[in-house]
């Protein structure tokens, strides 16, 4: 007779054999997940090194005054003065070049889209490409040399009658800032806004045809419905591009113009009042709110947009 006090009490072979399987599929799964996931970690570590340290300590020195102690009186600071004149200033300059870029830029966008021939195509994909990243004191010197007072294409319109500058433009200034902007806004709408345009289905257009309806109609009850959230998401990245973009205004007019980007590079080069040292991160700070305000419209829009370009 057995002794129930001595009886086996070891796992039955079955209940090893699932305990292993299920171990099995949790690290199958776990080493999927990683597999999964190493593609995107150095883009992980650009984004915390690049953005996420940068933020945090931009946000703690704001809040800071410059013997350490915890403040509000920066950010009460950027909010009046010259320092809210650039926040004007800057917002103005980002919505001018960005509603009329992004107008002209989808209007070249269609006319692209709708060409039979690839050769024009891929010729504005690739010039689009290169101009919307030209900028800094190159753009700055190539605008001097053409629409300067002296540049070569003012002295081609005064032979004519047409110089700008007897009409009251001015390089130096806002309006002449925001014509040098165009440059590379209008290139850098045709790349955001032609994949939306793409998406376009012909057969959409084909049956509103069938069904009577005229290219107005076509384009004021389905294109336009369609296209508008990605117009305006587009525009937003216009927007925070202008808003933010410093090189070229300072190479320009050499910071004769209140905008915040050129506050911010003043303090950093010592131009700043003793005992205000931090005003630079709360002006950041300020300028990363305007901007995530602009990337979350822009993210909303593109969702709502989504489902009808697939």
């Amino acid at each position: 007779m057995s002794n129930p006090s001595t009886s086996d009490t070891r796992p039955s072979p079955e209940g090893v054999g699932g305990g292993l399987d299920r171990g099995n599929t949790t690290m199958g799964a776990l080493v999927r997940s990683l597999r999964t996931g190493a593609p995107i970690l150095p883009f992980l570590v650009y984004v915390v090194l690049g953005l996420g340290i940068p933020t945090v300590v931009i946000f703690n020195f704001a809040f800071r005054s410059g013997t350490g102690q915890l403040t509000w009186s920066n950010m009460r600071l950027i909010t009046t003065g010259q320092y809210l004149t650039g926040f004007e200033t800057s917002i103005k300059l980002g919505l001018v070049t960005a509603i009329i870029p992004g107008v002209l830029g989808t209007m070249l966008a269609y006319a692209i889209a709708t060409s039979r021939r690839e050769a024009p195509k891929r010729i504005v994909a690739a010039t689009s490409g290169v101009l919307a990243n030209f900028g800094g004191v190159n753009l700055a010197f190539m605008f001097v040399a053409s629409f300067g007072f002296v540049g070569v294409a003012t002295k081609w319109l005064a032979r004519i009658g047409l110089n700008p500058w007897d009409h009251g433009f001015n390089l130096y200034k806002f309006s002449g800032v925001a014509f040098v902007y165009m440059y590379f806004q209008i290139p850098l709408m045709v790349l955001v806004i032609t994949p939306a345009l793409n998406g376009l289905r012909p057969a959409w257009r084909e049956a509103a045809e069938n069904l009577g309806a005229s290219s107005w109609r076509y384009w004021r009850h389905v294109g336009l419905p369609v296209l508008m959230p990605s117009v305006l998401g587009s525009m937003f990245l216009l927007f925070g591009s202008g808003f933010s973009a410093y090189a070229t205004t300072e190479a320009l007019t050499g910071g004769t113009i209140a905008l915040t980007p050129i506050q911010i590079g003043a303090i950093l080069q010592g131009n700043v009042l003793s005992g205000e040292q931090n005003i630079g991160f709360a002006l950041g700070v300020g300028m990363i709110l305007i901007l995530m305000a602009s990337v979350l419209a822009y993210s909303f829009l593109s969702r709502r947009t989504s489902r009808w370009l697939r």
